[in-house]
């Protein structure tokens, strides 16, 4: 027999019990480019981060309750999986080498150097070092976690 926890989440003093389930719901899947497309036209100007894992996958499986966990914790920030096994297509056109890999996108557009090009030559200016990351690949959370902080 397996039973499955719940967590518990306190919002206005109330106390509400949330299954595994009901918190996946969170994380939205993304199956084919018309879902995604249609996933980053809803967000606006929010972050999207997009999940691309595979249930085979050790590290994926590392992170997927981390990253469902970020998606309650981020709620600005639009949070999606792509199991690239099921959404082969996706993944060779979102460029994906390895998994998990995790893509930024904000205003309908994928996160990357020309995007960031404002925010760049503030970081120059006053002497911060820049760090071309535009996307985060690996079971880091940590680095996942600073990724989202700095582009939301």
């Amino acid at each position: 027999i397996i039973i499955e926890t719940a967590t518990v989440i306190f919002l206005n003093q109330q106390r509400s019990f949330i299954s595994k389930s009901q918190v996946s719901v969170m994380v939205q899947t993304i199956k084919d480019m018309k879902e995604l497309k249609a996933l980053l036209i809803a967000a606006g100007h929010r972050l999207v981060v997009v999940e691309f894992s595979a249930k085979w996958c050790v590290p994926c499986k590392k992170m997927r309750p981390i990253f469902e966990e970020m998606s309650l914790k981020y709620k600005n920030v639009v949070f999606a999986n792509v199991d690239v096994d099921q959404s082969r297509e996706l993944a060779e056109t979102c460029n994906i080498k390895a998994v998990p890999t995790f893509q930024m996108f904000k205003q309908n557009t994928k996160v990357n150097l020309f995007s960031r090009f404002k925010r760049t030559l503030c970081c120059v200016r006053s002497g911060f070092e820049v760090k071309e990351i535009y996307e985060v690949s690996g079971a880091d959370p940590k680095k996942l976690e600073e990724k989202i902080k700095e582009l939301m």
